[in-house]
């Protein structure tokens, strides 16, 4: 009996070790990826975007999922004209926050990167749910009235390049039918003259825009400084 018991006690200290150790370890990580995180920081306050983004990705390899590392990421990609690869940090971020305020920071920089790629209709829904979790920001909602005209204005020239080349396939129909009349009738009628016939041009139509700029990407301060807690 005292045999069981002290071989479970052996297990049950075996067990607990292990634990403490996975735990440090997991701290430890963490500090690393901390620690990584204000070397990317450094960077990015002097503009080493390139730097930058490596410590950043350092440091998820340190911790996936480290909301902190993933925002600036994203911020660094998109100083560096990378909008696409900037995207997918964004929307880790704004999956993973756990307030409404770094939700809506995240998806306002998604919507600045589908504009810069002129991507208008996943702007205008990425600026739409910025609102969503932060109604009061004016910055958000002057950059989706903006998103807003440039993909009616994209819509209304889609459909007036459809319009012309209906009426251009309409037209060369048209001449077709022409043609084939006007042979008929010379071979009947040798002498009677061909009339030229003369088919008007149509204009597209052209819708004036004012094209705003759009507002600066957001740094969340929490974020991008690194205000541990």
């Amino acid at each position: 009996m005292k045999n069981i018991q002290y071989i479970l006690l052996l297990i049950l200290m075996l067990f607990s070790s292990k634990e403490i150790l996975a735990q440090k370890d997991s701290i430890a990580l963490q500090r690393k990826a901390r620690k990584l995180l204000r070397e990317g920081n450094e960077l990015y306050n002097k503009k080493q975007y390139t730097d930058a983004s490596v410590a950043y990705q350092k440091s998820l390899g340190q911790n996936t999922k480290y909301g902190k590392a993933s925002y600036n990421l994203g911020n660094a990609l998109y100083q560096n004209k990378n909008y696409k690869e900037a995207v997918p940090q964004y929307e880790l971020t704004a999956q993973t926050a756990k307030d409404k305020f770094t939700k809506a920071e995240a998806y306002h920089n998604i919507g600045n990167a589908m504009m810069e790629q002129k991507q208008y209709q996943p702007a205008v829904d990425a600026y739409k749910n910025s609102l969503r979790n932060n109604p009061n920001d004016d910055e958000t909602r002057y950059n989706l009235a903006v998103a807003q005209k440039l993909l009616d204005k994209e819509k209304q020239d889609n459909k007036d390049n459809k319009d012309n080349k209906d009426n251009k396939d309409k037209r060369t129909k048209t001449t077709k039918i022409k043609i084939r009349r006007t042979e008929t009738i010379r071979t009947k009628r040798i002498k009677t003259k061909i009339k030229k016939t003369k088919t008007r041009k149509i204009k597209a139509r052209k819708t004036r825009i004012k094209i705003l700029k759009i507002t600066r990407i957001k740094t969340n301060q929490n974020l991008s400084h690194n205000k541990e807690k």
